[in-house]
């Protein structure tokens, strides 16, 4: 943000909300095929591997394009990018009614994928107009808009059994279309474009806005991110067809049960970019993978019945988690999910204050390309393996590691940073030794303590 440019509360409210609204709108139609994909289902006779590549697809498209769409808000402007952005992705969505075969709706998937790169292109604008110690806020408020997949899951079903799938293809491109008008209009450039505009100062070249990507640390953020938010997308996904074939409720049931996982794991988002804030998005990060280790591993228990030899003969007992519990632990899933989505994003305006549309949009990438695999894994251990409840042995295997490698990340950065804390076993540095005011972000070493309670002041791996 240029320290010279005016900045009034208004400015930052309207763009704040609006970019939140857009997001909203954008992640409804991404998420479009959770509902009207198990109808597309039933009247192709899909498999649950074709099932999972079907609702998949999109976001696919929507994680490869949040890198060079975040690259094209840092040169141009994340207000006109996310204006052409989200007109192609409603092309797309209309184009949907059209699809004859499995082939064509595959390829009409790959374009309504374009919604979900508006993420990267918001994380950009939005960043621009807070300072750093609001941004972890102001980034949980825009990617709480995650809740347009409880959008899809609440009114899909209600249109498509009145008015059939087409309709909702329909009626969602529609809302892109209005969205896209109403954020062009009502919105402006972010104030550092308005400054470089102003001063007559270039876009940087593509090669100096993908150097971050060199480092390590960007990497270990991007394996956090494909599980908070790829495994949010994958489950927003497959949740309707679970609840459906394993608890045999109708659709409209099953989607809104599945609103149930969907809206914690986007309105606490809010949350975790306030408590990132206040505490340090390495704590938020341990909350988070704590609370998921433990509720993926009851998630992943399947139906189980178990004989005894009694006394007086056989005593026969079943385990399983009924629909209540289930509801609930993904409900806490969510929320857990949700709190490391907004810890992982509080980082990257603080490391790379110049690259975070760069930055942002590989960990968007790679997250999202959880969103993509997961759903396609979930159908093949369901075809290969034949428990339903796989999906949520893989979630625990991704998420144990992911937990296990960040531990082991902070020890070694820790102790690379302070020598003396070399012999224990795990030692929080804030306050060790006290910030100069003025500080720069990335100091040289020794390093300062975190800014924000986080992993920022510590030495990247």
């Amino acid at each position: 943000m240029n320290p010279a440019t005016p900045i009034s509360s208004s400015d930052q409210r309207r763009a704040l909300w609006l970019s939140t609204l857009a997001f909203t709108v954008c992640f409804a139609a991404w998420t479009i095929f959770s509902i009207i994909g198990v109808r597309i289902k039933a009247e192709l006779g899909l498999s649950d591997t074709q099932f999972g590549l079907l609702v998949g697809t999109p976001i696919l498209t929507g994680s490869l394009v949040r890198l060079i769409l975040g690259i094209w808000a840092d040169q141009y402007g994340g207000r006109l990018v996310a204006f052409f952005t989200m007109l192609a992705a409603a092309f797309a969505t209309f184009m949907l009614t059209y699809a004859y075969d499995y082939p064509t709706f595959l390829l009409a998937a790959l374009g309504i994928g374009m919604a979900g790169g508006v993420f990267s292109v918001g994380v950009a604008y939005v960043s621009r107009w807070f300072p750093k110690e609001k941004q972890g806020t102001a980034l949980g408020i825009f990617g709480a808009g995650n809740v347009g997949a409880a959008v899809t899951k609440f009114l899909a079903p209600l249109v498509m059994v009145a008015l059939g799938w087409q309709a909702v293809a329909q009626i969602w491109a529609l809302a892109l279309v209005v969205m896209a008008v109403v954020f062009f209009i009502l919105t402006e450039d972010d104030p550092e474009l308005a400054a470089r505009r102003q001063a007559g100062i270039r876009p940087e070249p593509l090669s100096a806005m993908l150097v971050p990507l060199k480092n390590l640390q960007v990497w270990r953020f991007s394996l956090y991110y494909f599980f908070v938010f790829g495994g949010f997308v994958a489950l927003a996904l497959w949740l309707p067809h679970y609840y459906t074939d394993v608890y045999g409720l109708s659709i409209v049931a099953a989607g809104w049960l599945a609103a149930a996982y969907s809206i914690p794991g986007s309105l606490f988002r809010v949350l975790g970019g306030t408590l990132s804030d206040r505490f340090g998005a390495r704590r938020v990060m341990y909350w988070t993978f704590a609370g998921s280790v433990a509720c993926t591993f009851l998630l992943s228990y399947p139906a189980t019945r178990y004989v005894v030899d009694g006394v007086r003969g056989p005593i026969e007992f079943s385990i399983a988690i009924g629909l209540v519990p289930f509801t609930v632990l993904t409900f806490v899933l969510g929320f857990f999910m949700s709190l490391g989505k907004a810890a992982v994003f509080k980082h990257i305006p603080v490391y790379y204050p110049g690259r975070v549309g760069a930055v942002g949009g590989v960990v968007g990438l790679i997250g999202g390309l959880g969103g993509f695999v997961l759903p396609i894994a979930f159908g093949a251990m369901n075809d290969l393996v034949g428990v339903w409840t796989s999906c949520f042995m893989l979630l625990f295997l991704i998420v144990a590691t992911s937990l296990a490698w960040m531990h082991a990340a902070i020890l070694r950065m820790e102790k690379r940073a302070y020598p003396e804390l070399a012999r224990k076993d795990l030692a929080e540095i804030e306050g060790l030794h006290p910030q100069p005011a003025g500080a720069p972000d990335r100091p040289a070493r020794p390093v300062p303590p975190a800014p924000h309670g986080g992993l920022s002041g510590v030495p990247a791996e």
